[in-house]
């Protein structure tokens, strides 16, 4: 009887190196893929840096996992796609005064597109990631879920996957915790200290953001005023790529109390400075969507959002403004809405869809 057939992306991280042991323990024949998304590792020479240290994409340890549990592996080279799809967009976000999410547009753009187009040019019946979350299943068509263990679920991240992707995907960690996950990847004898994972933007290698901004758009250093709400100027700021709502520190101003970024604004190059209670919002207008549950589009729903991957879901009601955009509003005002990031919307732990929050 021939085993059905999976694609696996390998970042070489310890998530998709265990849902590999996994999907072969369960009797699939894996063939693992790492998209090569940015720095090349050219093995005839000394890394300079840990694993760890190299951003998302660990071809070497993918490369061992593989070899360890006998499965197909090889590296594709997606950096051009990853380049316009989600540097050239995050970059544009920020120089334009949004926030984006790197991640969200890599996952919708590059790699599960990524994994899914060569799946089906060569014939693989499913897709599988290392991701925390679930696929769940209704009467008409397979439900994103949140995974079991809460503090890890990635289903923030998901929300723009194509609906029609999702009978094809598998996520052998979902119904895991983290603990597990460890205790399996220590079973298959990896080493812990190279599988650490990282918090950072994965093409951020040196400094913070802003520093690759400079790098990247030098043009972005434009020097602009800080003003009040009332348009007084304040001080001047170094360009509104660096800047983001709820920021702090790095302002610079002295003044008799602490001020924070309430709004950039591009067509003016000014930062708004305010008080931190002024930071809370009670709505939002939220477009560029992706949904999973039509009934959104048809009238008010009272969801949970998440409006920031680290922050819970809050109560709110989302209603229709037109067939490409909705209102959120929330039970309770929000701290620090940041234009350019998502609102993902969920019915318990169903992702019922969401889209990118707009400019106030």
């Amino acid at each position: 009887m021939n085993r059905p057939t999976v694609l696996l992306g390998m970042s070489g991280g310890v998530d998709s190196s265990v849902a590999a042991a996994l999907l072969v323990r369960q009797g699939y024949e894996v063939h693992g893929i790492t998209l090569q998304v940015w720095e090349h590792e050219d093995e005839a020479v000394s890394p300079s840096k840990k694993w760890q240290e190299r951003g998302c994409c660990k071809v070497g340890i993918a490369k061992h996992v593989a070899r360890l549990l006998s499965i197909s592996h090889e590296v594709i080279d997606a950096r051009d796609i990853f380049r316009t799809g989600v540097i050239d967009d995050f970059l544009h976000g920020y120089t334009t005064g949004t926030t984006p999410n790197p991640c969200v547009r890599c996952n919708e753009r590059v790699k599960i597109r990524g994994l899914i187009d060569v799946a089906t040019s060569r014939g693989f019946s499913y897709v599988a990631t290392g991701h925390y979350a679930r696929l769940q299943n209704d009467r008409r068509s397979p439900v994103l879920a949140r995974a079991t263990d809460d503090r890890k679920d990635q289903t923030y991240f998901l929300y723009r996957l194509n609906p029609s992707w999702l009978s094809r995907l598998l996520f052998p960690l979902g119904n895991l915790v983290k603990s597990d996950v460890w205790r399996e990847a220590e079973a298959l004898g990896l080493p812990a200290d190279e599988l650490k994972e990282s918090q950072e933007i994965c093409f951020v290698t040196q400094g913070d953001y802003r520093t690759f901004i400079e790098k990247e758009v030098p043009e972005a250093r434009k020097p602009g005023l800080f003003i009040d709400k009332t348009g007084q100027p304040l001080g001047q700021h170094e360009g509104i790529a660096f800047y983001t709502p709820g920021q702090r520190r790095g302002l610079g101003i002295a003044t008799g109390q602490r001020l924070y970024v309430q709004q950039v604004r591009p067509a003016t190059n000014t930062v708004m400075l305010g008080p931190e209670e002024s930071l809370r919002r009670q709505e939002c207008t939220v477009s560029d969507l992706n949904i999973f549950a039509s009934d959104l589009l048809a009238s008010p729903t009272e969801v949970l959002v998440k409006i920031r991957y680290a922050t819970p879901p809050t109560p709110a009601i989302v209603s229709p403004l037109t067939l490409s955009s909705l209102r959120v509003q929330f039970q309770e005002p929000q701290r620090a809405l940041s234009p350019g990031q998502s609102a993902v919307f969920y019915d318990g732990n169903h992702v019922l869809g969401g889209g990118i929050i707009q400019p106030f």
